[in-house]
């Protein structure tokens, strides 16, 4: 990295300037890391930065073996396994960093990413995931269960950084949401507009067909929020052939409702999930997801979705033609959009599926990211008050 910037004048393009891409962490190629990802192929010489980096040589395609610059946190005891545990020590890590050197900063931002410190003549653009989850909005779920002492260590922590998670909002010049749910979070947190450009979903590895086999899927990491239980419940009172991959802290208590129709398994390879989504009669998904990935990929696999109608399933789904939304998170409610399924499943024309599904293509992303950084670099080269020397 150069630290040197060049000055820049008002006609320069995007691909001409330095780029630095700032995300949280890298230990798989999940969601946020699938946005990267694209951010990197429709800007191949940007520079990463993250707090920790713990992907293996052969894990390391989807950056295209791109050096990362790490935080101190990537030499704490316990780091590799326990990284979330420093979760209080992470805004003081992302304001190490030093990107004085760039023109441009894109943080991929679901915890401290958008703290990472700029210049007020640097663009900051924020692609924002969701606003600090366990801080704000699944505060409670995440404090149940914790013994007074913890729970009263936790509360503090959360509250120290919900006050630097507002305050560092003031550090990004643009907003993007991967949803418009994801929009009204950002209203709601840093009184701020915030664009939509929902995030890319490879649609292209799946095979959409009309015949489906005889059995329901279910992917989620089994976590709290993500209401895995409640889609083990409701098939086993129903009695209907589910298969559920995934794991998390929650396995033991979905282990312990699971019925004989029920079959659990642990995560699977990439091309064995894709082979679940072309195969099954249809998608099951109860969580108030930001986006919700699997949705769409579900419907590029021709397989209809039944969701939990909140969040960001409701702008993927199109209700009686890609799937079906229930409207309460609770057994009945999911039991009842299950059972109007079953009765019809031919109701859903596998064509309408994997349309919808396209709209979220990687394609439709570099379009509209591109469009939307272009814009935002517009806007900040028009404004006098960032350029170094000017007065107002």
């Amino acid at each position: 990295m150069t630290t040197d910037r060049p000055t820049t004048d008002r006609l320069t393009p995007i691909d001409d300037l330095r780029i630095a891409i700032a995300h949280e962490w890298f230990d798989k190629h999940a969601g946020s890391e699938r946005v990267v990802e694209q951010i990197l192929n429709r800007y191949p010489k940007a520079d990463l930065f993250s707090l920790v980096d713990f992907l293996a040589p052969e894990q390391r395609g989807f950056i295209q073996h791109k050096p990362v610059t790490t935080s101190f946190l990537q030499s704490l005891p316990g780091a590799r396994q326990y990284f979330r545990q420093y979760l209080p020590l992470m805004p003081l890590a992302i304001e190490q960093f030093d990107v004085s050197g760039y023109d441009v900063v894109i943080s991929s931002h679901h915890a401290v990413a958008k703290g990472i410190l700029t210049r007020a003549d640097q663009l900051h653009v924020s692609y924002v995931h969701t606003p600090l989850r366990y801080g704000w909005d699944l505060q409670h779920q995440y404090l149940t269960g914790m013994g007074k002492a913890k729970g009263a260590v936790a509360r503090l922590i959360l509250h120290y950084l919900r006050l630097w998670d507002v305050s560092s909002a003031h550090r990004v010049d643009h907003f993007l949401a991967n949803s418009r749910t994801v929009a009204r979070r950002i209203a709601k947190t840093y009184r701020r507009p915030a664009q939509v450009v929902y995030p890319p979903v490879d649609v292209d590895r799946f095979t959409p067909s009309a015949q489906r086999d005889d059995f329901y899927f279910a992917l989620s990491r089994f976590v709290p929020y993500k209401r895995v239980d409640l889609i083990v419940a409701a098939f086993a009172e129903l009695g209907l052939p589910l298969v559920v991959v995934g794991d998390g802290p929650d396995l033991a208590k979905i282990k312990a409702i699971a019925t004989p129709n029920i079959q659990i398994l642990p995560p699977q390879p990439e091309a064995t999930i894709t082979d679940y989504m072309n195969r099954c009669r249809a998608f099951v998904y109860a969580a108030e997801e930001d986006f919700g990935i699997a949705a769409v990929e579900a419907q590029a696999a021709g397989a209809p979705v039944i969701a939990y109608g909140r969040g960001g399933v409701t702008e993927t789904v199109i209700p009686g033609q890609t799937g079906l939304l229930f409207s309460h998170q609770s057994v009945d409610s999911l039991k009842e959009a299950v059972l109007a399924f079953h009765a019809d499943p031919k109701q859903f024309e596998v064509e309408d599926l994997r349309y919808n599904a396209e709209r979220f293509s990687p394609i439709c992303f570099h379009r509209n990211f591109s469009a939307a950084l272009d814009q935002a670099w517009q806007n900040f080269q028009a404004d006098p008050y960032r350029r170094e020397g000017e007065e107002g």
